[in-house]
Parts: structure tokens; sequence; C-alpha cells
């Protein structure tokens, strides 16, 4: 019996010397209720280790002992690999969308190298497994006693658990017990119940599912009662009788009273629209004397102080958000990604429907991500890139968005009707070092004598790729007497993760968090005949295009979409990956459970169930196809 309690003690520190490094390198907060979490649930998984180590014959025993302690070292220098390369952690979901990080192979292997030490730590138990195989017996015979306790043991240790993570219902705005039963978010999960039991209860997920149900919230009004004009909501008359349309979506539907129009209703209705979300685009990269038409963009037109763009899966996510004014989720963006969902207000369908000719450009390739597919789904029917159509060189990385711009600009300039122009720029991209990457390498003279560090420079340098190219489509635009009847959005998809947060700072004008404000940057609404004109609402990149719809005088629901119009009396949110969330009246992070600003413990649930509600709905609207069973009376 002695061994075997050895063996178990020796399991028991090993995993909780997984967790404690893994939180260390990972996190900068916990809480007591986080580390009893993951004690009891390290417990528990000594116990099915154990038993799994000694049950057998002394030779297999050893075996499963050597794959157990791989599989667990894997395991967390996986989660820690993918922390560092895509800002999230990883979870079965991901499987679907693995080319993510395949497709950029190079990238991952330096990442690997750079966190070699990580990994050499988190595989200290396994080396140590393998020279010490002769101190430790496994050879554990006959003992009926050892064999009961741990049938004991096992789901005693998990009910303390459950019963545990039951005790803290109504104790946090988002806690153990939300996480555990409510909501379905990886990387809140990770960091407060440890990487053990959230992939438990991953794995449980993937296997029986796991559906979110819509909360019934309180919807302020908001209304201006200032307001001279009273104005017609965004709402049309929707048939939501098919029996196929999921009963949550409906229930959100119903309940929310969708957002006014406003006195910037049909602003620009008949006028271009150039749609640009733009690889790694962050208002750091924006230097007067460097990038001049980013400044001027972002600083004239439509000014907003207060706009976000929180980190998604790299660009996948944040094109998503982006294009369909619903909030990413990893579970369904490899169903959206297919091109099979239904998008009666898909960005280029809503356009062809005002008689616009609509155009889709990408400087890599069009396969990758699947992009081909759910551009067509959003009615883009001619869209090109390399390997599609799209004459530039693909034979560099990254490609020029200048070459994509030169190469793009003659088939919709003249146009014999409006156009509606959507580009996927790509000269951003990380590496941010001059061997790695032909942008940086091709205006590395630009930013050389700057003083700050390569990788700063390096990045101002891609950012000129991105300018250059603005700068000869603006040109051409006046040249042919259009620029003036165009718009031009531009939006990033993420903020360039390829830097540090201290190299981040190096360029920034305020010191930024790693939390909050690391996702501040600019949102381009620009025409040439307009006045500058400064909004302060908080907003993020599932606001933008029903801000768009709304300028444009698009016939549109408000409620079919998870964000608002910039310009409506809704409040402002920015609703990040962890779920910690800004408003127009205060901040919440969700990984120390505390707020600031002028809200209180009501407001803060409020908002917490309006962001679960605005999550399901999106999730839903994919997974279920639920725009294909909304009609129109």
């Amino acid at each position: 019996m002695s061994k075997i309690i050895k063996l178990n003690i020796i399991n028991f520190l090993t995993l909780i010397f997984f967790e404690v490094v893994f939180a260390t390198i990972s996190f900068d907060t916990y809480t007591r209720e986080e580390v009893f979490s993951v004690f009891i649930y390290s417990l528990f998984s000594s116990f099915v280790i154990t038993l799994l180590m000694t049950v057998w014959s002394e030779k297999v025993n050893r075996i499963f002992s050597y794959i157990i302690y791989f599989v667990l070292c894997f395991w967390f220098s996986l989660e820690t690999i993918f922390k560092s390369f895509l800002q999230t952690f990883f979870s079965l979901s991901m499987f679907k969308l693995s080319d993510q990080a395949m497709g950029f192979a190079g990238e991952t292997f330096k990442v690997i190298i750079n966190n070699l030490h990580y990994l050499i730590l988190f595989f200290i138990p396994f080396i140590l497994l393998i020279i010490f195989r002769k101190k430790l017996d496994f050879d554990i015979k006959g003992n009926k006693l050892y064999l009961f306790s741990y049938i004991i043991l096992i789901p005693l240790s998990f009910l303390s658990h459950r019963l545990y993570i039951n005790s803290t219902k109504n104790s946090d705005n988002l806690s153990l017990y939300d996480l555990y039963y409510n909501v379905d978010n990886i990387s809140l999960s990770i960091q407060k119940m440890g990487v053990l039991a959230s992939t438990g209860i991953d794995i449980y997920r993937n296997i029986f599912g796991f559906e979110d149900k819509i909360i019934t919230v309180n919807y302020e009004n908001n209304e201006d009662k200032e307001e001279v004009f009273i104005y017609n909501k965004n709402i049309l008359d929707l048939d939501l009788s098919n029996n196929n349309l999921n009963s949550d979506i409906k229930k959100y539907i119903e309940d929310n009273p969708g957002t006014s129009q406003n006195k910037y209703t049909g602003l620009f209705e008949n006028k271009n629209l150039i749609f640009i979300v733009a690889e790694s685009f962050s208002e750091i990269g924006v230097r007067e004397d460097l990038t001049p038409t980013l400044y001027k963009l972002t600083h004239n037109g439509f000014v907003f102080n207060n706009f976000y763009v929180p980190y998604y899966l790299s660009t996948i996510g944040g094109e998503f958000q982006s294009l369909t004014g619903l909030y990413p989720n990893y579970s369904t963006l490899k169903t959206w990604r297919n091109g099979q969902n239904s998008f009666p207000y898909g960005l280029a369908t809503v356009f062809k429907e005002k008689d616009y000719n609509t155009y889709a450009y990408h400087a890599h390739s069009g396969y990758f991500q699947d992009r081909y597919k759910y551009l067509k789904a959003l009615g883009f029917d001619n869209f090109k890139a390399c390997e599609m159509g799209l004459n530039i060189n693909c034979n560099m990385w990254p490609e020029s968005d200048i070459e994509m711009i030169n190469a793009s600009v003659s088939d919709y300039i003249n146009s014999d009707k409006p156009f509606m122009t959507y580009y996927m720029t790509v000269s951003g991209h990380l590496d941010y070092t001059r061997e790695g990457n032909s942008i940086v390498s091709k205006n590395w003279k630009e930013v050389e004598s700057l003083s700050y560090s390569d990788k700063a420079k390096a990045y101002l340098a891609t950012q000129i790729e991105l300018d250059r190219a603005l700068e000869i489509l603006i040109n051409k635009l006046e040249e042919s007497g259009k620029l003036d009847d165009t718009v031009i959005v531009l939006l990033a998809d993420h903020y360039p993760y390829g830097l540090s947060l201290d190299e981040i700072n190096e360029l920034s004008n305020y010191k930024r968090d790693g939390l909050f404000e690391i996702n501040h940057n600019s949102l381009v609404i620009y025409n040439s005949n307009m006045k500058s004109i400064k909004v302060d609402k908080v907003g993020m990149p599932i606001d933008v295009l029903p801000t768009v719809y709304n300028l444009f005088g698009i016939n549109y629901d408000s409620r079919l979409l998870a964000g608002t119009d910039l310009f409506s009396n809704s409040e402002g949110m920015v609703i990040l990956d962890n779920l910690s969330w800004i408003t127009d009246r205060g901040r919440y992070n969700s990984l120390a459970n505390k707020y600031t600003g002028d809200i209180t413990t009501e407001y803060v649930d409020n908002i917490n169930n309006i962001i679960q509600n605005k999550i399901i709905f999106s999730k839903n609207m994919i997974a279920y196809d639920g725009y294909n069973y909304i009609k129109e009376r």
C-alpha cells in the first residue's frame, strides 16, 4: 500500500507543478477560489492516473506511466505554444481550424524555439520519470483493499470538486459555477479552473454537446430625450414562424428592442464603398511622417476615439466579426468557413440589391481558410486572390498590398454603377523581421534610423506598405473623379500580436495594459467631402456592419446582428475573448472579477447577461443557419 501512496503523492505534486508553472507563465492574477479548484481537481486527477498506473502488470503499468506523463507534458506545452503564437488557448474545437497554425508553420517553429525553455520545463517530470524509473516500483499485485479504496476515492474527489463548484454559484459575476454549467469560454475557464479541469469539460462538451440558453435581460431605454426628431427603428416586419428556426434565436429577436435610425441614416446613400480589413493594422503604426495617408484617414471623416478590436483567433476571427456583425465563436468558425450558411444581409448581397457592382480581393491564397467559400456566401461572386485571378507576385511572403491595389483598381474604377469593393490586406502580417518578411526588407531603409527596437521598426515598415497602397487607391479615385463619391471604411482584424506588449508600448503614445488597451485601435469611415466628426461612443468590429448599413440607407433589421450602429442611442460595448468588457459607463475585468466606472453590481450582472445572449445568438445563427429561416413578410 505504501508504494501506491508514494506514487499517488508523486502524481499529485506533478500535476500541481504543471498547473503552477502554466499559471505563472500565462496569468497575472489569481483568486483563492481558483487555487482551491485547481487543488481539488488535481487530487481527483492524481487518483485516476495512479489507478491507471497500478492496476495492470508491472510492465504495462510502467508503459502507462510513460504514456500518461508524456501526454501531460505535451498538453501543457501545447497550451503554452498556442498562447504564445495565437494569443488564445487550445481546445478540441481548434482541430477544425488547425490550418490557421499550419498555414504559418515557419512562424510556429519560431515560437517553439523562442519558448523552448518553457517546453523543457514542462518535460522535466517525463525526463525524471525515465531517469529514476528503477526507483519506482510498479509491481502492485493482489491488493484488493487498494483497488476498493480508489473506487471510492475517485468518485468522492470528483464529487468534492463538483460541490465546491456549486458553492460558488452566487459568489461572482462570472463564477466557477457559471463556467462549469452555463458559459462555454475556454480562455476564462483555464484561468479560473486550471488546464486539467477545463480539458475535462471541453472533452465532455465536444462528445455530448453543450446548449447555451438565452437569458432574460433588462434593455435600458437609451433614447435621447433632447433629440428634436423621433426616428424610426431599424426593424423589419419579420416572419419568425418557421419551425426550423432555433427557439433561442427567436427569443433573442423578440426580446431585443432594436436600435433607431438617426441623423446619419442614409448619409452616404448611393455612394461607392471600399471596405478594408487590414492585417494587423493598429493606430501605433500611424505617423504623419511615415504613413501620411493613414494619418489623414484616421484623423478625418468620422474619428472614433474609443474603438477596440478584440482578438479572436487571428485573422479569421477578426474578419468574421467585421463581415457578419456577429460575435466569433471557435466552434462555429469552421461551419462559417464552409460557405453553406445563408446570409441575405451579407455585405455584397445587400449592396447588389441596391444595384451596386461588388468586388472582393485578397493578396494571399484565396483557398487559405476557405476564404473563397465564405465570401461567396456573403454575396461576392467575383473574388480574386492569389491562385484565383489576381495578377500579382504570389511567390513572396507576405505579398504586397500595393500590388493588390494596382492589379485590382481598374476592375471597378470606371464602373457604370456604384461599386462596393472589399479588400483583405496581408502586408502587415508577422513575423516582424528583415529575414522572414519581404515587406520589412523592402521598406527597411525608411525605418532603419528610428530609435525603436528592430521588431517595432519592422512593424512600421509593414504599415508603410499599406499606407502607400492606400495612397495609390486614393489618387486613382481622384483621377477618375470618384473620390468625393466614395467612402473608405478601414479596420483591423486584430492588434499586431507579433509584437510584445513592451514593443507595442514603444510605438504607443500612452502606456497600454495587456487586457484592455492593447486592443485600442482606429476605425476609419472617411469621405473626402465631409467635415471631421468625433465619436466618443465605445465600439468594436461587430458594430461596423450595422453602422455602414445605416449610413448607406440599407434596409436591415438591427435585431439580426449582435453589433449595433455606432451612431444609434444604444449603449456602446466592447466584448473581449475572456468575457471582460468595456461600455460607455465602465469596465469589467473577468479575470480579477473587478469593475470600475459609474456602475453597480446589478449593472455588471445585466451586461454579463446581455453579452452571454449576444454570444449565444451569434453561435446559433451560424450553427443552425438562422438567417435561412427568417423571412420578411
